[in-house]
């Protein structure tokens, strides 16, 4: 069991009281790339969030002892580190990811994530792949082999949403969600790296072709 705080405007006296107690330790990330600038991050199996946001308000805050951290991204191989933390420390850790030797086909289609909160993760075939901000915007799109997908948008203290898709070659097909604020433990397996899952949401959007 590990004990997380990310400090955010709701968590601002504990973001005070770890300044001026030097009890806790703080985790940052050197990264060189955009690709290791927006990968995402797990402590002890649990997403944090990715990691050029994990800073100032939203840096990564974590008690002393040792943890586990897991940095991941679509089509690198993963980053794992365990690390001894003292009270008061600040550790970095260097960002060196390797790409997966993983060929795009040609026939590849293209799949547009439009969901908020934007910084939620997102899983295709129960792997990382990214977050949304990463596939919203003009001329972002991940990249699939023609044939079904199932894909998962999760976030600790949400709801998460699942959606299956079935792809023909080149096609380019949105999902858009708005994830429904929920439990920490809501957020399902595939965020906490543990086994099990959870059903998809009713009422929410279906996939669309753009």
């Amino acid at each position: 069991c590990f004990y997380l705080l990310v400090a955010a405007s709701c968590m601002a006296p504990l973001a005070l009281v770890a300044e001026q107690n030097q009890i806790l330790s703080e985790i940052k990330f050197d990264g060189s790339n955009k690709d290791e600038k927006t990968a995402g991050v797990w402590v002890d199996g649990q997403y944090v969030g990715f990691v050029k946001e994990l800073k100032h308000d939203k840096k990564l805050l974590l008690l002393p002892g040792k943890h586990e951290i897991l940095v991941k991204q679509a089509w690198y191989t993963d980053q794992r580190q365990e690390v001894m933390l003292d009270p008061g420390q600040i550790y970095t850790i260097k960002l060196e990811m390797r790409k997966d030797p993983v060929q795009t086909p040609e026939q590849a289609a293209q799949l547009k994530i439009v969901a908020f909160p934007v910084r939620a993760a997102v899983f295709i075939d129960e792997q990382f792949t990214g977050h949304v901000n990463e596939f919203n915007g003009p001329g972002q799109a991940i990249l699939l082999t023609p044939g079904e997908h199932k894909v998962r948008i999760a976030l600790p203290g949400y709801q998460p949403f699942e959606t299956t898709v079935n792809l023909l070659p080149r096609q380019k097909m949105k999902v858009e969600t708005h994830l429904m604020t929920g439990s920490i433990t809501e957020a399902g397996a595939l965020v906490s790296q543990q086994q099990g899952g959870q059903r998809p949401q009713q009422g929410q959007e279906k996939p669309s072709i753009f």
